[in-house]
């Protein structure tokens, strides 16, 4: 990037971004990130160690991540438009990919997704139960939120 070979770059999201120094050598912005549809966090504990630990332990461990979870979401939000203002008056320009582009972009993952489900069974298995609790989530998220 610092070459000029590439003028457009998304990481993660706003705030991190700007961290990473990425408005100092991108001008453009665009969004949707498509390869990041959603955030998630995790804590991979080998399932013997976890097994050893006592339940008020387990317990413990339990409650600081949804503590951790619930305050990097709600920080998360309200950073982002801080970083993008800030952004824009280094002179980024803020883009939406436009339809014709998230459609070639949703595609070339359907491919993708065709593939490596044929390929990897444990893909598919993991992607059947994203899609399936997608789509079940279409229902509350058409109600509840303004379109």
């Amino acid at each position: 990037m610092a070459a000029g070979t590439l003028d457009a770059a998304e990481f993660s999201l706003p705030a991190m971004d700007q961290l990473l120094g990425l408005q100092e050598v991108a001008r453009h912005y665009y969004f949707p990130g498509w390869h990041q549809q959603a955030t998630f966090f995790d804590l991979y504990i080998n399932l013997e160690r976890w097994n050893a630990l006592s339940a008020q332990d387990q317990a413990i461990v339990e409650l600081a991540c949804g503590d951790t979870v619930r305050e990097m979401i709600a920080r998360g939000e309200a950073d982002q438009w801080k970083a993008l203002k800030q952004m824009q008056a280094q002179g980024v320009q803020l883009r939406r990919w436009s339809p014709a582009i998230l459609v070639a972009l949703e595609n070339a993952w359907n491919q993708v997704l065709a593939e490596e489900s044929e390929a990897n069974p444990n893909f598919r298995r993991i992607y059947d139960s994203y899609a399936t609790f997608r789509a079940n989530y279409r229902v509350w998220h058409y109600l509840s939120y303004l379109q």
